[in-house]
């Protein structure tokens, strides 16, 4: 059966992202560099496994704010999202928004689809390409994440939690609103730059 799970790096305090998302702050006002410095630059490599794992799955949702800044058009001109011509997911994913776009194809096999009849839809559509024993990943951001918590539908939640606390003010944080879940600690690993934990429903 298909498993559904969510790799989300997080502060101590719930945050994956800050509030004012810009084209030139992709994770608003937050300190990207202790958020993901684990993930990026010469840190990688003692983390190489857990990097690799958020990008080993057969599809992918995320919300449309982890795909492109909010701007005053429904779209920004030729965007095709963060990560230029070849992203690195390799593998169709669904992209939820109010607003209707043709999917994008770029290099390497992702193919961007835009699901504008909710969670429920992409999901449905997320399982319909993925292998009967793959794996589907809710990408975030933490709103989207929330929504998959509180349906019930994510399987396994791998968490990335580094030492800081963002202390903001305005922003989604994960499990907001979504109420009591029990979950079971299947893995962890400790390092000074991120705590690599799993959880089980």
């Amino acid at each position: 059966m298909t498993i559904v799970t969510c790799d989300l790096a997080t502060t101590l305090d719930g945050y994956p992202a800050g509030p004012s998302q810009t084209l030139e702050r992709p994770f608003g006002e937050i300190d990207t560099e202790t958020l993901h410095a684990w993930h990026f630059g010469p840190l990688l490599e003692r983390h190489q496994a857990e990097a690799d794992a958020i990008v080993g799955a057969d599809a992918y949702i995320m919300g449309r704010n982890m795909f492109s800044p909010k701007s005053s058009e429904a779209w920004p001109a030729d965007w095709i999202g963060w990560w230029g011509n070849e992203p690195p997911y390799h593998a169709p994913v669904f992209v939820l928004t109010h607003y209707e776009h043709a999917p994008i194809e770029l290099d390497g096999g992702t193919t961007f689809h835009f699901v504008t009849d909710g969670p429920d839809s992409a999901l449905a559509q997320a399982r319909a390409v993925a292998p009967a024993d793959g794996r589907i990943s809710v990408a975030g951001g933490a709103s989207t994440v929330n929504a998959y918590l509180a349906a019930g539908e994510i399987d396994e939640l791998r968490l990335h939690v580094v030492p800081y606390a963002a202390g903001l003010t305005g922003g989604a944080r994960v499990f907001d609103g979504v109420g009591p879940i029990a979950w079971t600690a299947v893995t962890g690993r400790w390092t000074p730059e991120v705590n690599h934990v799993v959880y089980r429903r």
